[in-house]
């Protein structure tokens, strides 16, 4: 079982993480050059519908193999251990994103205009380097943590 959970873990990772590489490398250039917004909010709908179960399975997976590292609730954030460590950052870089993530939908993309993109491609690049960080810390666990 512990196999299955990583290996969803994985492929829900390579489209949260995949996801977002696209928006920054892609769709982001394309968008801030021509300063037309309807490329960016198309992708971001039809990623949304993706993006969003594969978070939520990441999320699940991930504290379901915590747990079965013997990472329990109890001791997250603890960091007195190498893999405690890792799941704690992890944790910690999961609700900078959930953040992020509210204020994008709430605030930044209903109000979107080529005047704001700033502050949604500073949003996109961050929520990007958090979810390759989340993916190279992940790969600690494998060594023991760090």
């Amino acid at each position: 079982m512990d196999h299955i959970l990583l290996i969803i873990h994985i492929f829900a990772a390579t489209i949260w993480v995949g996801g977002h590489l696209i928006i920054t490398l892609r769709i982001l250039p394309a968008t801030l050059k021509t300063r037309n917004i309807d490329g960016l909010i198309e992708f971001e709908k039809k990623y949304e519908v993706i993006g969003l179960p594969a978070l939520l399975l990441l999320v699940t997976t991930g504290v379901w193999m915590s747990i079965n590292y013997n990472v329990l609730p109890s001791s997250w954030f603890s960091f007195s251990s190498g893999i405690e460590t890792v799941v704690s950052c992890k944790l910690i870089l999961l609700a900078l994103t959930l953040g992020l993530a509210i204020h994008a939908r709430l605030f930044l993309i209903p109000r979107l205009k080529p005047e704001r993109l700033i502050a949604l491609t500073i949003h996109i690049f961050v929520v990007t380097a958090i979810g390759i960080l989340m993916l190279i810390l992940g790969t600690f666990v494998r060594y023991g943590g760090i």
